[in-house]
């Protein structure tokens, strides 16, 4: 599943890094949870492109878009 805000896609970025051992992890970072994805799904979040990309998304919205992609 791609990366739905540009927010998103940066702290998939900081967790590949945190991965990779190039970055330290601070605790209760999004970043540092996502940094516990497996390297693949991490991967698709990190490289999604960011044009078009809203900075954050609401809750609401992403549970709904969240909904679509698994049901539809």
């Amino acid at each position: 599943m791609p990366s739905v805000s540009k927010a998103q896609q940066q702290a998939a970025g900081i967790a590949k890094a945190i991965q990779k051992g190039e970055r330290k992890a601070k605790p209760g970072t999004p970043s540092a949870e996502m940094a516990k994805m497996s390297g693949k799904n991490l991967d698709k979040f990190a490289k999604t492109k960011t044009k078009g990309l809203p900075k954050h998304v609401k809750k609401e919205s992403f549970e709904q878009k969240l909904e679509t992609a698994l049901f539809s």
